[in-house]
């Protein structure tokens, strides 16, 4: 099954409404869709590469307005069924706790989400599930988004179809990567 959605989401980038495409992956993409936009995203750039900053631009705001919306299904869902079932479970207070520690940290998940290969969606969901503060977890996104799908194109832009191959294979580990160094160095900061 997610081969079939792989080549479908492959064939879209060459169709005349491919940005339209792009729009509606980057949304679904961040609350229930499995494929990432990346796979659209790169060959729209590699056709015109003039268009990098454009198909990046409506990659991030589609893909932040997305993450609203997966935010919206985990602030809802929880608050009609998770809530009252965790209460008849006697288990609020440990949820609580929970939330707490997720949004104390809710910066660096949604960050970390954001521009890593860790499926964004669930983070936004668990985002809304928690109520972290829609403030911070929009900004988040916007920094995060952003810096995935502009980077991809400056890359494309500047080195074209041979850079490719790298950052569909490497590019997710060269992030993470970032985050580990990032974190380590604000833990040596911190405890040292």
């Amino acid at each position: 099954m997610l081969r079939g959605l792989y080549d479908w989401t492959m064939a879209k980038a060459e169709h005349p409404k491919a940005l339209w495409f792009l729009a509606f992956i980057a949304f679904i993409e961040s609350s229930v869709f499995p494929i990432p936009p990346d796979i659209i995203l790169i060959p729209m750039i590699l056709a015109a590469p003039r268009k990098a900053w454009l198909y990046a631009g409506v990659a991030t705001l589609f893909s932040v307005l997305g993450g609203m919306l997966g935010y919206a299904i985990g602030f809802f869902f929880f608050e009609t069924i998770g809530q009252p079932l965790l209460s008849a479970m006697g288990k609020a207070d440990a949820m609580a706790e929970f939330n707490t520690r997720f949004n104390g940290v809710g910066f660096w998940a949604v960050l970390i989400a954001g521009i890593t290969p860790f499926p964004y969606k669930v983070i936004t969901i668990m985002s809304g599930w928690t109520a972290m503060p829609l403030a911070t977890f929009v900004t988040t996104s916007i920094i995060a988004r952003a810096l995935r799908f502009f980077l991809i194109a400056a890359l494309l832009r500047k080195f074209g179809a041979p850079i490719r191959d790298f950052i569909e294979r490497y590019l997710g580990l060269v992030f993470i990567a970032f985050v580990v160094v990032l974190l380590g160095g604000f833990f040596l900061v911190r405890y040292l």
